[in-house]
């Protein structure tokens, strides 16, 4: 305690003074306390650090550098670090600077430096900020050798008028002073100041991995005292999203609950994830189709106290793991060996193309923003978790054939009316068979590529064949001779022998009607049929092909509808089954 006693003018005065003494040093953040001093600490940015270093070394600094990439990787670190390595007076031979001297720690630390000036663009944006900023880098650095730095944080935000007030200094700047100008959205300088983009080096940061993360959370940990598994680092790596500010900040909280140790559940109740069993909880509602437990289960996870956002968020993440495994069982994913097993055992209730619809689904609630511009997000996930539940499961056009009472092998109509050959067998009703199909109201995928060709048809080209229409099919399924792009739309053609011996096409879809009307299309169709009829054919086209309206390109709904009309004709039970059942036939 301290008492001080004086006179001002006719008064006296008397005043006590009481010091507090703090026993404890304020905290330092993580992300403060090891921000690194040198360029090799910065990890997953060797491209820049390493190139950085080797400018200082071999005295081949640029005047101007732009560092773009995501916030939390290093971009005002490594501007710090160029700074520290510039002015260092102990730098080492390869570049690094001591990082112990004075000058490194007012840099690293973000002190004020003569020399090393760094500005918030967010908050000194205008063209007035930026005359003065032009002014002070016309003087020179504060010594012999030393150089002026000046970094611009968040330079995006700089207005278009700024740009230009600083265009000219970047053009032709004063010796020895150096730009490093730092972003998250480069595209907006682009779009303001472009001109600006082809006077600086541009050095674009990448996200920094899991494993680099963790790696760099375990020797903070390490230093800190702290135990930690290495299941509760990953799930705050993968929080981070590539930010190792961001991961150092969250151990910071996790650390503010836990004290000296960290564990997988504290983890997750300090970053409000949620856990693992509700996603598989999840996965199979909708694999059983237990429509109405979406939204039991959506009511509990409100009343456990779940962020829904949060949920939603790693619900993309499962579905993204559920489809990688399933495609890829064995490939190398960042979850634990328990969680693993349960993704690859829940998989196989999902085709793959079940998987992709419904992860596309999920993206798509927040690509339109409605769940992030919901004030209440329970309906849309609601929503999103029914539209799943009732998804219509994808099935190969085999399986519905076959379970229609069809054969793999698809048997094509020898008369104009879709009957059998011969008129020996009959179609079975798919009436018959709608008790096995009767889940079946998706969509039917691939359809072109479940044509079977009939075996033997290519032995025993040779042969004559007893009709047309035999003759006509066996060449098809040959393909060898078929005209480059017309087999598919010739299955729908219809095929008559005319009594004089002549083959008569009709029927004609019309995206290909134009090409059947060219000399050297019919006698190449010609030279194939010959070798199935024991001779060579005369084919006429039925009507004038010529056709009237102007050339153009087939349409994607031309080539479309001669698809489904070839495979109508080919398996008439298949068109009977599309219409009874109001199935949905895709390409």
């Amino acid at each position: 305690m301290i008492v001080a006693t004086g006179r001002l003018g006719h008064f006296s005065y008397s005043v006590t003074l009481e010091i507090i003494r703090c026993n404890r040093l304020t905290h330092i953040a993580l992300a403060t306390k090891y921000r690194p001093r040198y360029f090799s600490d910065v990890a997953t940015q060797e491209h820049v650090s390493e190139t950085l270093r080797g400018a200082v070394t071999g005295g081949r600094v640029g005047h101007a550098y732009l560092f773009c990439g995501p916030r939390g990787v290093g971009k005002t670190t490594l501007a710090r670090v160029l700074a520290m390595a510039l002015n260092c007076p102990s730098r080492q031979d390869n570049g690094e600077p001591c990082g112990e001297c004075e000058s490194c720690g007012r840099i690293w630390g973000g002190h004020t430096a003569m020399d090393v000036v760094e500005i918030d663009a967010a908050s000194n944006r205008g063209v007035d900020d930026a005359r003065e900023l032009r002014e002070r880098a016309m003087y020179a650095p504060s010594a012999q050798g030393r150089y002026k730095i000046y970094i611009l944080d968040e330079a995006h935000m700089l207005t278009r008028e700024a740009w230009n007030a600083l265009l000219k200094i970047l053009e032709e700047p004063p010796p020895r002073v150096i730009f490093v100008f730092a972003t998250t959205e480069p595209h907006k300088i682009q779009q303001s100041a472009a001109p600006i983009l082809s006077r600086c080096q541009r050095f674009d940061f990448r996200r920094i991995s899991v494993g680099d993360i963790v790696a760099r959370l375990s020797f903070v940990l390490e230093k800190e005292g702290v135990e930690a598994p290495e299941d509760a680092l990953r799930i705050v790596a993968r929080k981070a999203d590539g930010g190792m500010r961001d991961a150092l900040s969250l151990m910071d909280q996790v650390l503010s609950l836990t004290g000296t140790g960290v564990d997988t559940k504290s983890v997750r109740r300090v970053l409000g994830l949620v856990e693992e069993e509700r996603y598989m909880e999840v996965l199979d509602i909708l694999g059983d189709r237990r429509h109405g437990d979406v939204f039991t289960l959506v009511e509990r996870l409100i009343e456990e106290g779940y962020d829904l956002v949060e949920f939603y968020h790693g619900f993309l993440d499962v579905l993204r793991l559920l489809l990688r495994l399933h495609l890829s069982p064995e490939a190398t994913v960042e979850v634990q060996e328990d969680l693993r097993i349960s993704l690859v055992d829940r998989s196989r209730a999902f085709d793959p193309g079940d998987l992709l619809r419904m992860l596309s689904m999920a993206v798509e609630l927040e690509a339109q923003g409605s769940l992030r511009g919901s004030p209440n997000p329970r309906l849309p996930i609601e929503i999103l978790l029914l539209r799943l539940s009732f998804l219509d499961r994808t099935v190969s056009l085999e399986e519905l054939i076959e379970a229609l009472g069809g054969g793999a092998t698809l048997e094509l109509p020898a008369d104009e009316e879709g009957g059998p050959s011969g008129g020996s067998q009959t179609a079975k009703d798919p009436s018959d068979k709608v008790h096995e199909v009767a889940k079946i109201t998706g969509t039917v995928n691939d359809a072109r590529g479940a044509i079977t060709k009939q075996e033997g048809s290519v032995e025993n080209k040779s042969t004559a064949a007893a009709t047309a229409q035999e003759a006509w099919l066996r060449w098809l399924d040959a393909g060898t001779t078929v005209p480059k792009g017309l087999g598919m739309f010739l299955r729908s053609a219809t095929v008559t022998e005319l009594p004089d011996g002549e083959i008569q096409l009709s029927s004609i879809p019309e995206p290909i009607a134009e090409r059947l009307a060219e000399p050297e299309v019919i006698s190449k169709i010609q030279d194939g049929l010959t070798l199935f009829l024991g001779g060579p054919p005369r084919i006429i086209l039925e009507g004038d092909l010529s056709m009237s309206r102007e050339p153009g390109r087939v349409t994607e709904d031309e080539v479309r509808e001669g698809t489904i009309k070839s495979l109508f004709r080919q398996e008439p039970r298949l068109e009977r089954a599309v219409e009874e059942l109001d199935l949905e036939l895709m390409e």
